[in-house]
C-alpha cells in the first residue's frame, strides 16, 4: 500500500531488517534515517561538515571514542569511501559489527584508508584531525545503563585527550550529548567543536539524499 501512495519512505526503526523488508516489498527507494545496525544519513551531513572545515576529506584521520554502534559502523563505511583514515577506541565487546568491518576494509584497499580498532583513547586519537563520540546508552538500550556507565568510563572527549590529536582537530558529537558522560562542557562548546555546524547540516544532507533519489 505504501508503495502505492508514495515516492519514497523515510525510516527510523530499531532492527535493520525493517528497513530490508520495506525496500523489498514497497519497490520504492528506503532511506534509512538510522537503525540499530547503521546510521548513513548522519555519516553524510558528517562528512559534509569535515570537508567545510576542513577543506577535504581525503587523508585525513578520525578518531571515534566510545560504543562500536551505528554511527560508528556508517562512519568506517564513510570513511572507507572518501579515503579518510579511522581509528576507534572502544572496550572489549563493544567493537564495530564485524560485517561492517570487513566491507569497509574491502573499500579501504581501493581507496587507501587505513581503519583499525584500539582499545585506548589516547591511542586512536594520535595526530587525529578529528575526534568523535556519541553517547554510552543509545536508544533501546537503556536497561544496560548502569553496566555501560562502568564500562566506558574514560571514553570521553575532554581537554587531555584533545591535547593528543592533531593542533588544529576537530571535535564533533552526533547529538543529542550528555554533558559530563562522553563529552565534557568546554570541548561541546570550545572554539575547536564543530558539533553545531554538524547539527545544522543534518538538513542539508538529509536534503541532498532526497534529491539524489527522486530526481
Amino acid at each position: 500500500m505504501l508503495g502505492g501512495y508514495l515516492n519514497c519512505i523515510v525510516a527510523r526503526v530499531y532492527d535493520h531488517d525493517t528497513l530490508v523488508q520495506l525496500a523489498k516489498y514497497s519497490g520504492l527507494p528506503v532511506i534509512n534515517a538510522l537503525s540499530n545496525l547503521e546510521h548513513p544519513t548522519q555519516t553524510i551531513c558528517d562528512l559534509l561538515t569535515v570537508k567545510e572545515a576542513k577543506g577535504k576529506l581525503q587523508g585525513l584521520k578520525l578518531a571515534y571514542v566510545g560504543d562500536g554502534n551505528n554511527v560508528c559502523n556508517s562512519l568506517l563505511l564513510g570513511c572507507a569511501t572518501v579515503g579518510m583514515n579511522m581509528s576507534v577506541a572502544c572496550p572489549k565487546g563493544y567493537e564495530p559489527d564485524k560485517r561492517i568491518m570487513r566491507k569497509a576494509k574491502e573499500i579501504g584497499k581501493l581507496t587507501g584508508t587505513k581503519l583499525n580498532v584500539v582499545r585506548k583513547p589516547k591511542e586512536a586519537a594520535e595526530n587525529a584531525d578529528i575526534l568523535y563520540t556519541d553517547v554510552w546508552v543509545s536508544m533501546g538500550e537503556e536497561k544496560e545503563r548502569r553496566k555501560r556507565m562502568k564500562v566506558f568510563h574514560g571514553y570521553q572527549i575532554n581537554a587531555e585527550l584533545l591535547r593528543c590529536a592533531a593542533g588544529d582537530a576537530a571535535v564533533m558529537h552526533c547529538l543529542p550529548a550528555h554533558r559530563g558522560q562522553e563529552i565534557t562542557d568546554d570541548m561541546l562548546e570550545g572554539n575547536q567543536s564543530i558539533v553545531w555546524a554538524q547539527g545544522e547540516n543534518k538538513l542539508y544532507g538529509a536534503v541532498a539524499i532526497l534529491d539524489f533519489l527522486l530526481s
